[in-house]
């Protein structure tokens, strides 16, 4: 079989700026963690494992989002050691 001379395809287009921020995702799964949290301290307040787990998904939300706003601003600012397309 002969090769073929393949054209390379066309990079695909950039996602709008609207869908690939992802601070809206972190803040609502942030929030659904916290609402649960709320929900389990008003009705199931005895199970504890229930409680735990919406708490530290709360606040693992809270710490992702500010690595993710530290990682933002280094970029921003040109750090060479920021990951890059945070922008």
């Amino acid at each position: 079989m002969a090769e073929q001379d393949a054209t390379p395809l066309p990079p695909p287009p950039p996602l709008p700026p609207k869908l690939a921020d992802p601070v809206p995702a972190i803040a609502v799964g942030t929030g659904l963690w916290v609402l649960a949290l709320a929900g389990v301290l008003l009705f199931r307040r005895d199970d504890t494992i229930l409680v735990w787990t919406c708490l530290s998904g709360g606040v693992l939300g809270i710490i992702g989002y500010g690595i993710f706003t530290w990682q933002r601003r280094a970029a921003r600012r040109g750090s060479r050691t920021a990951q890059q397309g945070l922008d």
